[in-house]
């Protein structure tokens, strides 16, 4: 794909979405660096609905260490791997507590020490709640950046580094943004809905939903 197309991808995702937003409710980096780690293998609904049980409760490191692995399994165990997560969850909250007077590092290499953080996470708390440009590959990024062609690669850091690269500047900031809800809602898995797409003529993808080439 060529820089020119991508440009042109980027600014009809911008121009039909200018600002958006990560759909996990959260009023602090901490409460984002919670839900973030309780998404895994999760949906956001799944977690939003537990951390609007959990934050009024404990919604700081030193809340979730006093609440213990017990007291938080009962928020988060209609979540996916509740068990292991709640042991992580706890045990990143006291490394905050003890190392870095419970604030969350802006830091990525202290991001990805702390307890069931990866780079996945790391990447999206050091964009949404820091601001930094930086783009966190999901299974709905992956698919989307191979399926379209945007950026191209065997596993999700090969796609990060080559999005990275090729990215313009300008869109980078929101780039994780507009392809994660546009694999979310638009270019789904099963049934892409090529007809909805409004970058379904710069999109690479040799097998298009049949709608769209019947309608064109």
């Amino acid at each position: 794909m060529n820089p020119e197309k991508r440009r042109k991808i980027f600014q009809r995702l911008r121009a039909a979405d200018p600002e958006p937003r990560t759909e996990l409710h959260h009023r602090t980096p901490f409460e984002l660096l919670v839900a973030v780690v309780l998404s895994a293998q999760a949906t956001d609904k799944g977690v939003n609905k537990a951390t609007a049980r959990l934050f009024p409760v404990a919604n700081t490191p030193a809340a979730i260490v006093q609440l213990g692995v017990d007291g938080l399994i009962p928020f988060i165990s209609s979540i996916g791997l509740f068990n292991t997560k709640a042991k992580n969850v706890v045990a990143l909250a006291r490394t905050l507590v003890d190392q870095y007077d419970g604030e969350v590092p802006r830091d990525r290499q202290a991001l990805e020490q702390l307890p069931g953080v990866g780079r996945k996470t790391a990447n999206v708390v050091l964009n949404v709640a820091f601001g930094q440009a930086t783009i966190a590959v999901d299974t709905h990024i992956f698919r989307v950046a191979n399926r379209t062609r945007l950026a191209t690669g065997k596993d999700p850091r090969e796609v990060e580094d080559r999005l990275t690269k090729f990215t313009p500047d300008e869109f980078k900031r929101n780039a994780h943004h507009w392809l994660i809800l546009h694999g979310r809602y638009v270019c789904v898995a099963r049934t892409p809905k090529c007809p909805e797409c409004v970058i379904a003529d710069l999109c690479e993808y040799p097998a298009k939903t049949r709608a769209l080439t019947a309608g064109a």
